[in-house]
């Protein structure tokens, strides 16, 4: 039996890419997942595409994380249905590449909100839910938290930051039973970004699936260990 099935779970940004390969893969192992993004078209879509295989195992709800007050009546909507919360997956963010003189100030406000501060949101909404029976909080944040680049500016920030706080809150809640995994893709074949997404078969990029396949195996693992930071990467990037 998969340490997955019966489990609730709550996927941000879930209606394409990496969050969307993340709530199959769960799915498939006999979770029960809501998803969310920020338009309601987008969700109605997703879920209905889902329903045909999983049936109501998959709910969404539309959810802008950066707005505190949709976040916690997303998961005031989880506490109704599920009576508790076994697995949160951070994944909602939004690329920036600006250089700083040429940034909009509605530009970095908007990459941190989301990349940052929609996680505190999350998290502040999930540990109550969690703290009596454990859980699992996953980040998604990217190689961008650990190597800077030009053009990058707030997006770099919020993925810096995010490896702080994902670090933090591992410390503070790892006696309450729960776990926090921060996960740092590399070049990711999505939409996301520059470039948009190619060919699976002609990229060397990562495919979301591989990042799925991360998050599974850290839910899969046995409760004592806890790989807190995980970076995977192209293993043959463009030269």
């Amino acid at each position: 039996m998969s340490n997955i099935e019966g489990k609730s779970a709550v996927v941000t940004g879930a209606t394409q890419g990496i969050g969307l390969a993340i709530a199959r893969a769960l799915l498939q192992r006999g979770g029960r997942v809501v998803i969310c993004a920020r338009h309601r078209t987008d969700v109605d879509e997703t879920v209905g595409s889902l329903k045909a295989e999983h049936g109501d195992r998959v709910q969404g709800t539309a959810c802008d994380v950066r707005s505190y007050d949709a976040v916690r009546s997303l998961f005031g909507g989880v506490k109704q249905t599920f009576g508790k919360l076994d697995i949160l997956v951070n994944n909602a963010g939004i690329g920036s590449h600006s250089n700083v003189e040429d940034m909009p100030i509605e530009e970095w406000n908007a990459t941190i909100e989301t990349n940052l501060s929609g996680v505190f949101h999350c998290c502040h909404e999930a540990l109550p839910l969690m703290k009596n029976n454990g859980g699992y909080i996953i980040n998604i944040g990217s190689l961008a938290g650990k190597h800077a680049s030009a053009g990058s500016a707030a997006y770099c920030a919020s993925k810096f930051a995010l490896v702080g706080f994902s670090e933090a809150l591992m410390q503070e809640v790892r006696y309450d039973h729960i776990r926090v995994s921060h996960v740092m893709p590399g070049s990711v074949n999505t939409s996301f970004g520059r470039g948009g997404g190619q060919d699976p078969s002609k990229t060397w990029k990562l495919l979301p699936e591989d990042i799925a396949a991360v998050v599974i195996n850290l839910l899969e693992m046995n409760p004592r260990a806890l790989p807190s930071q995980i970076e995977i990467r192209p293993s043959e990037p463009k030269k």
